[in-house]
């Protein structure tokens, strides 16, 4: 998504410069946005070091220097010390200031009662494959955000791979079950496809390639095919082939309720994780 004009004047500053915080700025930069309307604030000295000299923007382990005058702050630190930063940064922030949070688990309610009522809030939530600039957020934005602040929102997370909004907060928690730690879920069945690809006799290393190859490819092919997951299976499974034997056995232990029933707890989890860590 390229920026326009408006967009690349906007001083954006991030309070946290962690993984995600890095990653964000990183994909900006990289996408072409100034690294002197970038700032960065985090209370950890090595990572500012890292910070500058990786990308040269203005870091700080103060949040209030860096908030000031910012046009849109990011909010990249855990859920657990959101209150904290955010109470603290409740009067550095200007009224009209697009606050973005990246915390799992924080409700907009929440961030309202520590940075203010009229404080326009989007809520995004990345998955980890954003480190590689291949992850998918989804975006919830407050009554007080503007059409505008909308698009710059999703330019920033789009700085790190796929975007799309969601009418409702509460469909975040889903959102966490299924993209947030689904790439857990994948990574659990390549963990154990590589395992039975060993005891078949394949060697380690070989083992890890295909599988890994093999899920990539697949990605690949429902990202770009524009087919739907079970028509491309269908289009693998030959009748009385070896898929169709594989395929058998996963259905007759039930992988589809397997997965709705994970799916369904992990996003009772967030829920109550959202409880724990979005109290005002």
């Amino acid at each position: 998504m390229p920026y326009n004009r408006p967009m690349k004047n906007k001083t954006i500053a991030f309070v946290g410069g962690g993984n995600m915080g890095r990653s964000l700025i990183g994909g900006l930069i990289v996408d072409g946005y100034p690294p002197a309307k970038l700032r960065v604030a985090d209370p950890d000295p090595h990572k500012l070091k890292d910070l500058t000299a990786q990308f040269g923007i203005e870091a700080s382990a103060n949040n209030r220097p860096s908030v000031s005058g910012a046009e849109v702050v990011v909010l990249a630190v855990k859920p657990q010390v959101m209150k904290t930063v955010a109470t603290e940064l409740a009067g550095s922030i200007a009224k009209h200031t697009l606050v973005i949070s990246i915390a799992a688990g924080v409700r907009t309610s929440a961030l309202h009662h520590w940075l203010g009522s009229i404080t326009p809030i989007v809520r995004a939530m990345p998955n980890t494959p954003a480190l590689v600039s291949s992850g998918a957020t989804a975006l919830y934005a407050a009554d007080k955000v503007t059409p505008a602040q909308r698009e710059v929102a999703e330019n920033i997370l789009h700085a790190v791979g796929l975007t799309l909004w969601v009418h409702d907060e509460n469909l975040l928690d889903a959102v966490t079950a299924v993209s947030g730690s689904g790439p857990a879920y994948f990574f659990r069945l390549m963990e154990a496809l590589e395992q039975a690809a060993r005891a078949q006799g394949l060697a380690p290393q070989q083992a890890r390639l295909l599988v890994l190859q093999t899920a990539f490819g697949a990605a690949k092919m429902a990202l770009e095919s524009g087919k739907d997951p079970g028509t491309l299976r269908s289009q693998v499974t030959s009748p009385g082939g070896t898929t169709e034997r594989a395929l058998r056995v996963l259905d007759e232990h039930g992988i589809e309720r397997m997965i709705a029933e994970a799916v369904a707890l992990a996003t009772l989890r967030a829920a109550e994780i959202a409880d724990q860590f979005g109290e005002a």
